[in-house]
């Protein structure tokens, strides 16, 4: 699937629910309109298969939580023959239940989303989670081949800024990479912004110091850095989203939400698709196809580049 100015998306990042297990305090989860009428595992698998014939080769399952569906296992079977690779994004709470069976399934590799290693501080943020929970499936990922890890860090003012360190050595002695992100806003809720946003400059600026090579992560969206630790050596992702032009003007990411809906932004609900409406009237694939190419024709840099 081309898109200007001739940029191939690869990529869809599928959301199966808004529910979540946790109640993080900055979850945007995914920008989910509330729905109870999310998308069956046919559903899904339909939606992968039309991509796939159209060039995508990445899949990520996100939510809300996706290990609070059931079924997730039985989707990940269903779709991991029709692209190249399937990940998933956690809060972990579950996934020392469910990590062997999902690799089994065809999953690839796990994000685990961990704002500290702090118990207390963990439980406040999350309104009440327990990290051991998330440090156990952690392990369970890692001794079931879900490789690599990647440990999801959101950078939180006066909450867990001074926890990057700690989390750099935790990341480097599991093996894992450390991917440090930007708070991002959430419509209608800009105080949390606000208040807890860091601009991840000054961070990178001292990883950067730390560090032994830099390279670009395989979407070219954003920097990697190689960092020696006592322990040895630890890859750090910096995400930055917010302003960044970068990060729109190299996407090739597409998103669904739970109830069906191609998404061509992030950080935009005025231009979704319904795509899953058209499965359930029986439209053939030609119309699902044309559906995907509408979506991608909608995409378009966010933060515009400067004049």
């Amino acid at each position: 699937m081309l898109q200007p100015p001739g940029r191939t998306v690869k990529s869809l990042r599928i959301s199966v629910t808004e529910s979540c297990n946790l109640n993080c305090f900055f979850c945007h989860r995914e920008w989910n309109p509330p729905s109870s009428n999310h998308m069956g595992l046919n559903e899904v698998r339909k939606i992968v298969e039309v991509a796939s014939s159209l060039g995508v080769e990445n899949v990520k399952i996100t939510g809300g939580e996706p290990l609070v569906r059931k079924d997730v296992s039985s989707m990940v079977r269903a779709i991991s023959p029709l692209v190249r690779e399937v990940s998933l994004v956690t809060n972990g709470v579950l996934l020392g239940k469910y990590a062997s069976d999902l690799k089994d399934a065809g999953l690839s590799r796990v994000n685990v989303n961990l704002p500290t290693l702090n118990s207390s501080k963990y439980s406040w943020i999350t309104g009440g989670g327990d990290v051991s929970k998330v440090l156990n499936g952690i392990n369970a990922a890692l001794e079931a081949g879900l490789n690599p890890v990647k440990i999801n860090m959101v950078v939180l003012r006066g909450v867990n800024e001074q926890d990057v360190g700690e989390m750099l050595d935790y990341a480097c002695s599991m093996g894992a990479v450390l991917q440090l992100i930007e708070l991002q806003p959430i419509p209608g809720d800009e105080q949390v912004f606000e208040k807890f946003h860091v601009d991840l400059d000054n961070i990178e600026k001292s990883i950067a110091s730390e560090s032994t090579g830099r390279t670009l992560n395989r979407t070219g969206q954003r920097p990697v850095y190689r960092v020696s630790r006592n322990r040895g050596e630890v890859l750090v992702e910096i995400v930055s989203p917010t302003g960044n032009p970068e990060f729109c003007s190299r996407c090739s990411k597409l998103r669904i939400t739970c109830d069906g809906r191609l998404k061509p932004c992030l950080l935009r609900n005025d231009n979704l698709l319904d795509i899953v409406g058209l499965i359930r009237s029986g439209a053939d694939e030609d119309a699902l196809k044309k559906r995907f190419m509408e979506a991608v024709a909608l995409k378009k840099p966010y933060w515009e580049k400067p004049q």
